[in-house]
């Protein structure tokens, strides 16, 4: 496990519907599905770190406590769920673990606070120049068209849009939500 997936309030099919859509994107022989942890936030409030970090430590630390000094992870959020990201995130390199970077999607409203690379996504133009007003992070993407909030979870392959330099010193890159993920899991070492 070194991808940790934190789903929002809705239904736990689109989160399945993510993932495949990330494992089209990556050509799964690049993304092992055993690489991805999938929070259950049908069962645990979504937007609460100290369920996620709880989470983590009975999925990969219970055996082995310094598990989580050796094992960098990469966390993508959605929507509620990148207030619990975030939170679990910084606990867990307050912890002594390595966070490689933290995947915004559609965290509206949620400030990117931490130590460690992060990166927006937005449904839509409009959703992404105001959530940057507090953080973009580095990197980040908005789709254009846009799409529906949810939509943008359920089928991040069908979402064309933007790839933004964190300076905005390059010229945007069109591609699609699933591609700018995978390029990102890419270069933090999770990908071929």
């Amino acid at each position: 496990m070194t991808i940790v997936i934190c789903p929002g309030i809705h239904d736990p099919a689109l989160t399945q519907q993510f993932v495949q859509g990330l494992l089209e994107a990556a050509d799964q022989t690049d993304l092992r599905p055993e690489a991805l942890l999938v929070f259950p936030a049908e069962q645990y409030p979504a937007y609460s770190g100290l369920h996620i970090l709880r989470f983590l430590h009975q999925q990969c630390c219970r055996s082995n406590p310094d598990l989580a000094r050796s094992t960098p992870i990469v966390f993508i959020g959605f929507s509620a769920g990148v207030v619990g990201a975030v939170s679990a995130a910084s606990a867990w390199q307050t912890l002594g673990g390595t966070v490689k970077a933290l995947l915004a999607i559609d965290g509206w409203g949620v400030p990117l606070v931490g130590n460690f690379p992060m990166h927006r996504l937005s449904h839509d133009p409009f959703t992404h120049w105001s959530a940057a007003l507090l953080g973009a992070g580095k990197d980040s993407f908005y789709a254009d068209p846009g799409v529906e909030h949810l939509e943008f979870w359920r089928s991040p392959q069908a979402a064309d849009g933007w790839w933004l330099a964190p300076d905005r010193s390059q010229p945007p890159v069109a591609i699609s939500a699933a591609s700018f993920v995978t390029a990102l899991l890419r270069r933090y070492g999770e990908l071929r």
